[in-house]
C-alpha cells in the first residue's frame, strides 16, 4: 500500500500541476469553456456565466496548489479530500458531456492538448482510481520537509499561482498554443494541402423493394436498386485532414475580404469580439495607435462580431478612423485573449500580438 500511495502521489501531483498550469496560462480561455458548460444547452446554470472568469481562476489555482500540496505532503487529509471531491465532480461533468454529446472538448489541458469527451472521461476515471488509493492510504502521505518549510512552500505556490494568473490576464498567455500565435501564417493554417487525407464515410441506404426493406452500403454513390428510397444514414469511418483554422474571416456586408487583407505586407488588425463589452481604456488607445500605424504605411482594420450600430457608435465615441469588419465571435476570442487586442501581420504571418495594455509597446 505504501508503494501504491507513493506512485499515486507522484502521478496525481504532477498531473494536477501540469493540467492546472496549462489552464492558468490562459484563464480567460478556460472561462469561455466554463461558459459553454454553464449555458442553457448543457447544464442550464446560466446564472453562473457572468462569474465564469472568477470561477476559472479559483479552480485552476486550486488545482495547481493541490498538486503541490500532495507532492510536499502539506495537510494530507485536506488535500486528499479536496482531490477526491474535485475529481468526482469532473468525472460526472465529463461523463455528462460525453454521454449527451454536449461539449466537444473539455478544456482539461486548455489548447495544449485536445481530448474528445470520452477520452476526458477515461482520463478522469484513471485519476479517480489513483486518488481513491491516496484516500485509503492517506496515513502514508507524510511531509517531505520540516513543517515550517513545508508551510512556506505551500503558501508560496498559492501566491505564485495567483500572481501568474493576474499577469497573463493583464497581458497575454505566456505560452500560446493556438493557431494564431506569433510566427504562424493564417493563410497556411486555413488551407488544406492537395495531398491531405480526405474524410471516408459510409452511407447506409434503405429501400422498399416489393414491401420488404433492403439495406445497401456505399461510399456515397447512389445505389442502383429497383425499389423505393426510404432513408439514408452516414457514418464517418476515417476522419480527414482538418485545417487548424476553420472559422476565421474578414467580411464586409457584401463580400469576403479575408485573402485580400491577409496578403497585405503591413496589416494592423484590431480585434474586439464584442465592442459592447470592450475595455474603454483599451479603446481609447486605438486612435493614437491607428494614427501611428497609418503614418508608418500600415493598413489598419478592425474585426468584431458586433452589429453595425455598435461599430458606428464606438467609432464615433472614440474617434476611430478605420473600418470594422465582421468575424465570428468564437474565432475572435481564439485569435487574442484581450478585448480589444492588436495583431501585426505580414502577408498573413503574425509578427506581433498584444493585449490592449501593451499597445504602446508595439514596434511599428
Amino acid at each position: 500500500m505504501k508503494i501504491l500511495v507513493s506512485i499515486s502521489r507522484i502521478f496525481v501531483g504532477i498531473l494536477f500541476i501540469i493540467s492546472g498550469f496549462v489552464k492558468l496560462n490562459d484563464p480567460l480561455g478556460f472561462s469561455y469553456k466554463l461558459q459553454e458548460y454553464f449555458s442553457a444547452e448543457v447544464l442550464n446554470i446560466t446564472f453562473l456565466e457572468p462569474h465564469a472568469l472568477a470561477i476559472s481562476i479559483i479552480v485552476v489555482v486550486f488545482e495547481v496548489v493541490l498538486g503541490v500540496f500532495l507532492l510536499i505532503g502539506y495537510k494530507p487529509k485536506f488535500t486528499v479530500w479536496s482531490l477526491l471531491l474535485m475529481i468526482v465532480f469532473f468525472t460526472f461533468l465529463t461523463f455528462y458531456s460525453a454521454y449527451f454529446d454536449k461539449v466537444k472538448d473539455c478544456g482539461c489541458f486548455g489548447d495544449a492538448l485536445k481530448l474528445t469527451p470520452w477520452e476526458s472521461f477515461t482520463k478522469d476515471v484513471v485519476l479517480l482510481v489513483f486518488i481513491v488509493i491516496l484516500f485509503l492510504g492517506k496515513s502514508y502521505i507524510t511531509p517531505l520537509l520540516k513543517p515550517l518549510l513545508t508551510s512556506f512552500i505551500a503558501f508560496l505556490s498559492f501566491i505564485a499561482s495567483l500572481g501568474f494568473g493576474y499577469h497573463v490576464l493583464m497581458h497575454l498567455p505566456s505560452i500560446d498554443f493556438r493557431a494564431y500565435k506569433i510566427g504562424d501564417n493564417l493563410l497556411t493554417n486555413m488551407s488544406t494541402p492537395e495531398n491531405a487525407p480526405k474524410v471516408v464515410q459510409e452511407f447506409t441506404w434503405t429501400f422498399d423493394v416489393d414491401g420488404k426493406q433492403k439495406i445497401v452500403k456505399t461510399d456515397g454513390s447512389y445505389p442502383d436498386v429497383n425499389g423505393d428510397y426510404v432513408s439514408v444514414e452516414t457514418r464517418v469511418v476515417k476522419e480527414g485532414y482538418q485545417p487548424s483554422i476553420l472559422d476565421f474571416s474578414i467580411e464586409s456586408d457584401r463580400e469576403d475580404l479575408t485573402v485580400d487583407f491577409l496578403k497585405n505586407e503591413k496589416l494592423a488588425m484590431v480585434v474586439s469580439y464584442s465592442l459592447e463589452s470592450a475595455e474603454s481604456e483599451g479603446l481609447e488607445k486605438l486612435k493614437l495607435f491607428s494614427k501611428n500605424a497609418k503614418s508608418n504605411g500600415y493598413t489598419v482594420i478592425g474585426l468584431s462580431a458586433s452589429g453595425n450600430d455598435a461599430k458606428e457608435k464606438i467609432k464615433s465615441s472614440f474617434g476611430l478612423d478605420f473600418e470594422f469588419y465582421l468575424c465570428d465571435e468564437k474565432a475572435l476570442k481564439t485569435v487574442v485573449r484581450s478585448n480589444p487586442g492588436v495583431l501585426i501581420l505580414n502577408r498573413g504571418t503574425v509578427k506581433q500580438k498584444v493585449h490592449w495594455n501593451d499597445i504602446d509597446n508595439l514596434d511599428l
